[in-house]
């Protein structure tokens, strides 16, 4: 009698699937020579022998394959005496590729969740966690979504499922930036002209089944002025905000709130990565692959990382604790419609995964978006508070999470390990004041900075960095006419910084009375905060109780601060009227300094051009090498679009194109155009950035990069006038104390997060 097949394509959740996979299973073990048989999931794909409770959890949890009619792998068609023969290529390819990936997707998501509970031990659950998991919403969520997905689009479709569909089309909304007007009048239009498919109604009505997947945001109201949150058992409840005494809506009768924060919960996210197949193995990669060869290619080889591991052994001990870098920047999401508009979103990287993971698109968790339309500034700790709090919970309390490669429960913990951001950013999260004479976060009130004219400060005085013994600490004429003797200073603890930030007490929001926002009183301003506190309050990442014995706070971005010395040197080099460092102010100051004497400029603002300005061939032959280049595709925008050898400018270039440039193409452009002296520093300085950029790093070669570097910005300082050297020429002498504490720098830069 013919063995009935039909439950194959039954759905999962069906008596008859579960009738029809026992049938299977007393078949294939009756046929079996031992206690194993090769396991048909789509995971397994008959590559692996597995026990029978262990092939009947896969069947469960995902389709059978529905091309695997004839049992070839499991005895039918052969006598009880015979061996079992493995069929051809072609036919095990068919039978694996015949799964379903959008179950395999929903299994992820639920984490196994939907119909079986044998393989959790009951020892595991906490309070009723697991139970919840098990028997709550999600496995309601998991039945429908599976109904939806074994439902076809329409009476014969095969390749489309009614969720598939959904989620295709809502994945081309996100990618093309459509409204959901416009997705609603689309599904419109396709119901009328396919009658017979099952199209949702609405976008609406789409988008809350897609909900259904998990992983959605919470509203929180906020005040206008970013003075507070509606949010909290005090707070929630209130109309108008506290301070400014502005109301919580924008229309009450419509519930329209005045301002949003949308705040994407942590907890079930880094859940999530430990529920899926695809990504709790990478989860614990720290902590697998141990290579002993003393050069740094992750940040677990960095020292802010192994300092962590021995100052919170608990922690370190569960390798699937999660290491999160925190990175935030404000855009434009309007594009080019709206100039003045920008949003700020905060973006957390999980570091336990590998190097080729760990920096993609995809690993990256949306945290939160902080809506616009002025930036926050010093005010962004308001809208931090719900992620601190989630922090703090994960560190005290973790989260009961379900470990899909071990099938167990297990409480997860995460701790974050610094913030990424761009200077200006970097003050806001910080609370320290990056617009004054004391700018330098890591030279802290040590900073050595002279006020050259209005509101432009030169950042020299880099002799302190070297050697006591060095020949330049004695030059007077070489540099600002004085000696150095004095050391480099010292680098701070996260404990010398909470002392200073401690007892700083602030009231967030914007001013109630409207400011000058003119230029003019911008510039006022940058000189009143000059005699201000330097710290402008106390970072809510205090608030966390390892911030204080972390190595590393907030990194310096290598993308800013390379982008900022290539324009410096560029424009510079090309005598650019509007941004080049060496003029008539820039003359004068020499001229008050007292050095360089052959600079001054006459009576009637006259001047000779330095040693290191181009003259007009040599400007066009500079720019006709750099227009010239040909590159392979991926690896740089076409630079030649922004060369203008007419005028002899370079102009729009963005970040990565003065990497390229810095790195590759500078060096060689310069060679044949500049005095021996002169193109020396600067490529020297060129190979500073392409060694620190490099995928992994030696801690004995930071350590006389870090010394190179020193002696580069001296002989710079030599050549360059004191306008030249603003507060990011300056930061490139930390960026190797923090490579040696953080790991490699592209862990670390802006340039994933901008992207």
């Amino acid at each position: 009698m013919p063995i009935d097949k039909s439950w194959i394509s039954k759905p999962r959740n069906t008596i008859e699937y579960a009738n029809g996979l026992n049938e299977f299973l007393e078949f294939a073990f009756g046929h079996a020579n031992g206690l194993v048989i090769k396991c048909p999931c789509s995971k397994c794909g008959f590559n692996k022998w597995q026990t029978r409770d262990v092939v009947q959890e896969h069947l469960t949890c995902s389709t059978f394959p529905q091309n695997y009619q004839t049992w070839y792998m499991h005895g039918e068609g052969l006598s009880g005496n015979e061996f079992v023969v493995v069929p051809s290529a072609h036919v095990i390819e068919d039978v694996i590729e015949s799964h379903n990936p959008m179950e395999d997707m929903l299994n992820d998501a639920f984490g196994f969740v939907g119909h079986h509970d044998d393989h959790i031990d009951e020892g595991t659950q906490d309070d009723g966690v697991q139970d919840d998991m098990l028997h709550g919403e999600g496995n309601t969520n998991f039945d429908a979504l599976l109904k939806d997905n074994n439902e076809p689009l329409y009476e014969g479709c095969t390749k489309y499922s009614k969720l598939s569909f959904m989620l295709k089309l809502y994945h081309i909304k996100c990618m093309c930036r459509m409204s959901d007007k416009a997705m609603t009048m689309i599904l419109n239009l396709l119901k009328d002209a396919f009658e017979h498919a099952k199209f949702p109604n609405s976008f609406y009505e789409a988008k809350n089944v897609i909900n259904k997947l998990g992983l959605n945001y919470v509203k929180i109201p906020a005040c206008p002025k970013d003075c507070m949150l509606y949010w909290g058992e005090d707070n929630e409840s209130l109309e108008e905000c506290k301070r400014c005494k502005m109301s919580k809506w924008k229309d009450k009768d419509k519930k329209q709130y005045a301002k949003i924060l949308r705040y994407f919960p942590l907890k079930s996210r880094l859940q999530r990565l430990f529920m899926s197949s695809k990504t709790t193995e990478s989860m614990t990669w720290h902590a697998s692959e141990d290579i002993q060869d003393g050069l740094m290619r992750h940040p677990r080889d960095s020292e802010a990382w192994k300092a962590f591991d021995v100052l919170h052994p608990e922690f370190a001990n569960d390798p699937r604790n999660v290491r999160l870098g925190l990175a935030s920047d404000g855009f434009n999401p309007f594009g080019t419609m709206s100039t003045s508009y920008s949003i700020w979103p905060v973006v957390l990287i999980p570091y336990n995964r590998p190097p080729w993971e760990c920096m993609k698109q995809t690993s990256f968790i949306l945290s939160m978006i902080i809506p616009g339309k002025q930036m926050t500034g010093n005010d962004i700790d308001v809208y931090l508070q719900p992620l601190i709090k989630e922090l703090k919970e994960l560190w005290f309390d973790g989260v009961q999470t379900f470990d899909y490669s071990k099938k167990e429960m297990f409480t997860l913990r995460a701790a974050l390990l610094w913030t990424i951001s761009d200077f200006p950013g970097l003050g806001n999260l910080s609370g320290w004041n990056t617009h004054t004479g004391l700018a330098c976060p890591t030279c802290n009130f040590d900073t050595e900075s002279s006020l050259l004219y209005r509101g432009k400060y030169s950042f020299m005085g880099h002799r302190r960095f070297l050697h006591k013994e060095h020949r330049f600490r004695l030059s007077r004429s070489l540099f600002d006419g004085r000696t150095e003797l004095r050391e480099a200073p010292e680098h701070l603890s996260g404990s010398d910084i909470f002392k200073q930030v401690e007892g700083i007490n602030v009231t967030f929001g914007k001013p109630l009375e409207p400011t000058d926002t003119s230029k003019r009183g911008r510039g006022k301003n940058v000189l009143e905060v000059v005699g201000a506190e330097q710290w402008k309050k106390r970072s809510i990442f205090f608030d966390l109780p390892y911030w204080e014995t972390n190595l590393l706070h907030h990194c310096l971005d290598v993308m800013h601060i390379e982008k900022n010395v290539c324009d410096n040197v560029l424009y510079t080099l090309l005598n650019d009227p509007k941004k080049s460092k060496d003029n008539l102010k820039a003359q004068k100051v020499l001229k008050e300094m007292g050095i360089r004497n052959e600079l001054w400029p006459d009576e009637r603002g006259r001047f000779r051009p330095s040693v290191f300005s181009l003259s007009k061939p040599k400007k066009k032959t500079f720019l006709q090498t750099l227009k010239d280049v040909k590159m392979p595709d991926g690896y740089s925008s076409n630079i030649s679009r922004c060369i203008d050898l007419k005028a002899g400018k370079i102009f729009g270039l963005k970040s990565h194109d003065c990497h390229i440039l810095m790195e590759h193409l500078l060096p060689i452009a310069i060679r044949n155009v500049l005095p021996n002296n002169v193109t020396a520093v600067i490529v020297e300085l060129c190979s500073f950035f392409r060694q620190l950029c490099g995928k992994s790093l030696s801690q004995t070669e930071l350590d006389k990069l870090q010394s190179r570097i020193i002696e580069t910005l001296c002989h710079m300082e030599m050549l360059f006038p004191p306008t030249f050297f603003t507060v990011m020429v300056h930061l490139t002498c930390h960026l190797v104390g923090e490579a040696k504490l953080g790991g490699p720098v592209h862990y670390r830069w802006m340039y994933p997060i901008e992207r």
